[in-house]
C-alpha cells in the first residue's frame, strides 16, 4: 500500500522543497507490526552529559552512513566541562537528519525525540513539533529530577504532552534487569542505558547492527566484561523494540542511491576532514607538516587527529599558550615544512602578532580558527561566524592575510588543500575559518583518488638570484615572482642563502633593516598587491529562473541557505544563490554578480560582518539578515526572511 499522507516520523525541515511523507507501507512477513517507508527523519537524542548522547548518536549516525543514507549531524555540547547532573546548564544533545535522497542541513525540528531525564525533555520540548514521537526513560522522572528543573507537576501525567506521541520506557530499569547476569554493580549497569535506546531506535528505523557491536568490542578492548555488558544492552534495546505493544511500527529510510555521484564513500566530521586535508596538501606539496597548537574548544580534535599520523611525516606540538604554539609554528615554516596553527576566536586574538610576522616575513603558515561564540571566552560550545572581521583586520599595520571558508564539514578537506595551495604559492600566512557547526558536524564524504588532488610542489631556493652592478651574483630574499610577487623560500643549511629575518620592515630586494618612507609605502602596497593578485575562481552563481533578488552567503551558512532556496522555488519564488570560499581577496567577478541584481540579502551568524566588507567594497546596498544565537540557522526561519526580501 502507498500513500502520500504525512507522518509525523518523516516531518521534514523542508531542505528540499518538499515535506517528507510516508512513501509506503507494509507487514513484515509472519509478523504483526507495520513496516512504513520514510523519505528521511529527523532524530534528537538528549540527555545529561554523562548519559552518553555524542556516542550514541555517533554509533547511530554511523551506521546510517554505512547503510547508504544521506545524513548530516548537529552534536550540541553544554559549556561546562561538568554541570551538576539533572541540570537544564548539563544537557547534552545530538541531532541527526538522515534521507533517501540529497540533503543540506541536520533538520529544523525533530519527529523523534529521545529524552533521557526531565532536563532534557524540558531543555528540548521547545523545538519538537505537535504529533511528533517522545521516546522518555520514565526511572529518572523522580520528584526530585523534575523539581529540579522547574516541574511542579510530571509532564508526563498533566496533560502538557497530550500533543504528542508519548512512548513512556523505563529505560534505567530495562538496561539493569538485561544485564543482570554480568558481574556489575547498578551504577555500572544503569551507565549501558544509552546502548538500550541505541538499540531500541536501531530497531525502529531498521539500522545495521554488525557495526555497533564491532565497535563497542574495540572500544572496550581491555574490559571485555564491559563490552560484553554494552553490547546485551544493544541487543536488549533492539528485541524490546520487536516484542513490545508500545513500538507497532517501525520505519525504513531506503539508501541514497541517487545522491551521491559513483566513489567510495565514509561519514566524516569537519575537524576531521580539515586534518586529512592537511595531510594530504602536505604529501602533494612534499613537506613535513607541522602543527604548532594549544587545545582549545571546538579546534582540539584536529591536534588530537594530527598527532595519530606520524607515519606520514606529521609533527605535532602541543605548545605552553597560543604566543608559542604558532611561534612554533612560524619557525617551522622558516625551516621549510607546512606549518599550521590551530586555535578558535580567543587564541587569534593571542596569535595576532606573530601572524603579523609571518605578513612581514612573508613565509607561508596556515592560521586556522574553528570560530565559536565570543567575545572573549564567550560560548565554547556553540557556533559563530563571527571573527571574519578579525580574521581581514585584526593586526596591527596594513597585514593583509588571504581567507578561505569552507562550506560543509565535508568541504572542509578541500578548503586545507586551498589554503595550503595559496599560502605556498603566494609565500603568506592564510586564515582559515571554519565554525564548530562545521567542526562537529558530519556528513558522507567521496574519498578522493590520488590523481584528483592537485601539485602543490614548492621549489625552494638553491642558490644566487641576482647580479650586482659589478658582475658578483648573490642571493636576494625579497626578490619577486614577477607573476604572483612571491619572494624565495630558503631553507636554513643552504649555502649562499643567508639572509636577515625579523619584524622589522625591510629594504626591497635585499631585506636589510629599512627605515626609509619611501620604501615603507612600496612594500606595504606590494604587500597588499600580492593578496589582491592572488588567483582565485570566479563565485558561481545559481540562478535558473533569473531571478532579481540574490542570497549571499559565506562558510557553514551554505546548508540552511539552500535549504531555504530550494523550498522557495519549490514554491515558484524565483530568487539566485551564490556562495563565497575566497573571502580575501573577493573573486574578481562579485562586484559585477552583486549589481546584477535589486536586491542582495546576506544571512550570516554575526551582526552583518560580510555585508559591511560588500557594502564597503562595491557600493551596494546588501541588506543583512542575522543571528548570534550558538545554533547555525533554520531553514524555514531562512526561507521566511528570503521571502520578505522578495516581496518587499
Amino acid at each position: 500500500m502507498t500513500s502520500q499522507v504525512s507522518s509525523p516520523a518523516g516531518q521534514a525541515d523542508g531542505t528540499d522543497g518538499t515535506d517528507a511523507a510516508v512513501v509506503g507501507e507494509q507487514r513484515k512477513p509472519g509478523g504483526t507490526k507495520d513496516v512504513r517507508r520514510l523519505d528521511r527523519v529527523i532524530i534528537r537524542f538528549a540527555g545529561d552529559s554523562g548519559d552518553g548522547m555524542q556516542l550514541t548518536g555517533d554509533r547511530f549516525t554511523s551506521e546510517t552512513a554505512s547503510f547508504g543514507n544521506d545524513l548530516s549531524t548537529l552534536p550540541n555540547f553544554p559549556a561546562e566541562i561538568r554541570a551538576p547532573a539533572g541540570t537544564l546548564p548539563g544537557v547534552s544533545s545530538f541531532q541527526l537528519h538522515f534521507a533517501d535522497h540529497d540533503i543540506l542541513t541536520p533538520g529544523d525540528a525533530p519527529n523523534v525525540l529521545v529524552a533521557m531525564n526531565p532536563a532534557a525533555l524540558k531543555a528540548n520540548i521547545g523545538d519538537v513539533p505537535r504529533g511528533a514521537e517522545i521516546i522518555v526513560n520514565t526511572d529518572e522522572f523522580t520528584k526530585r529530577a523534575m523539581q529540579k528543573v522547574g516541574y511542579a507537576a510530571s509532564p508526563l501525567e498533566d496533560g502538557s504532552l497530550d500533543g504528542y506521541q508519548i512512548h513512556p520506557v523505563p529505560l534505567t530499569t530495562l538496561t539493569v534487569e538485561a544485564l543482570k547476569d554480568f558481574d556489575l554493580t547498578r551504577k555500572e549497569a544503569e551507565r549501558s542505558k544509552n546502548m538500550f535506546a541505541l538499540g531500541l531506535l536501531s530497531w525502529m528505523y531498521h539500522r545495521p547492527t554488525e557495526g555497533t557491536e564491532k565497535f563497542l568490542k574495540s572500544k572496550f578492548a581491555k574490559k571485555p566484561d564491559i563490552a560484553a555488558a554494552n553490547i546485551a544492552a544493544f541487543r536488549a534495546g533492539w528485541n524490546f523494540g520487536e516484542t513490545t505493544e508500545d513500538f507497532a511500527v517501525s520505519y525504513e529510510v531506503a539508501p541514497a542511491a541517487k545522491a551521491f555521484p559513483v566513489g567510495t564513500y565514509r561519514n566524516i566530521s569537519g575537524n576531521l576532514a580539515l586534518s586529512y586535508g592537511l595531510v594530504s596538501a602536505s604529501r602533494q606539496a612534499d613537506l613535513p607538516l607541522f602543527l604548532g597548537s594549544y587545545p582549545i574548544t571546538p579546534a582540539s580534535d584536529i591536534l588530537h587527529e594530527l598527532s595519530k599520523h606520524k607515519n606520514f611525516g606529521v609533527r605535532t606540538f602541543q605548545a605552553e599558550d597560543e604566543i608559542a604554539g604558532i611561534g612554533a609554528a612560524l619557525g617551522a615554516a622558516f625551516g621549510g615544512s607546512l606549518a599550521v596553527t590551530t586555535t578558535s576566536g580567543p587564541g587569534v586574538a593571542l596569535k595576532s602578532e606573530t601572524i603579523g610576522l609571518a605578513v612581514s616575513l612573508e613565509l607561508p603558515l596556515l592560521v586556522i580558527d574553528i570560530q565559536r561564540g565570543g567575545p572573549s571566552t564567550g560560548l565554547p560550545t556553540k557556533t559563530e561566524q563571527a571573527d571574519l572581521l578579525q580574521a581581514m583586520f585584526g593586526r596591527n599595520g596594513e597585514a593583509p592575510v588571504p581567507i578561505v571558508a569552507p562550506r560543509t564539514p565535508a568541504d572542509c578537506f578541500d578548503a586545507a588543500l586551498e589554503a595550503a595551495r595559496i599560502a605556498l604559492v603566494y609565500r603568506t600566512p592564510v586564515m582559515l575559518l571554519s565554525d564548530g557547526y562545521l567542526a562537529n558536524g558530519s556528513e558522507p564524504w567521496r574519498i578522493p583518488e590520488p590523481d584528483e588532488l592537485p601539485d602543490l610542489t614548492v621549489q625552494f631556493a638553491q642558490g644566487p638570484n641576482h647580479t650586482l652592478e659589478d658582475g658578483s651574483e648573490v642571493f636576494w630574499p625579497y626578490k619577486r615572482d614577477p607573476q604572483t610577487l612571491a619572494r624565495p623560500w630558503a631553507v636554513p643549511g643552504t649555502p649562499g642563502l643567508e639572509h636577515r629575518i625579523g619584524g622589522i620592515e625591510k629594504q626591497d630586494g635585499t631585506g636589510n633593516i629599512s627605515y626609509d618612507p619611501a620604501n615603507h609605502d612600496f612594500m606595504v602596497r606590494t604587500r597588499q598587491a600580492k593578496i589582491d593578485g592572488i588567483d582565485v575562481p570566479d563565485v558561481e552563481v545559481d540562478d535558473p529562473h533569473e531571478a532579481r533578488t540574490l542570497v549571499l552567503g559565506w562558510g557553514s551558512t551554505y546548508g540552511p541557505i539552500t535549504a531555504a532556496v530550494r523550498r522557495l522555488r519549490a514554491a515558484g519564488e524565483p530568487i539566485a544563490q551564490a556562495h563565497l570560499r575566497h573571502l580575501n581577496p573577493f573573486p574578481k567577478n562579485l562586484g559585477a554578480v552583486l549589481k546584477a541584481y535589486d536586491k542582495v540579502v546576506i544571512p550570516e551568524m554575526n551582526l552583518g560582518q560580510l555585508a559591511t566588507l560588500v557594502r564597503a567594497r562595491y557600493l551596494v546596498d546588501a541588506h543583512s539578515y542575522n543571528q548570534v544565537n550558538g545554533m547555525p540557522f533554520k531553514a524555514e526561519q531562512l526561507a521566511s526572511a528570503l521571502k520578505e526580501a522578495i516581496d518587499g
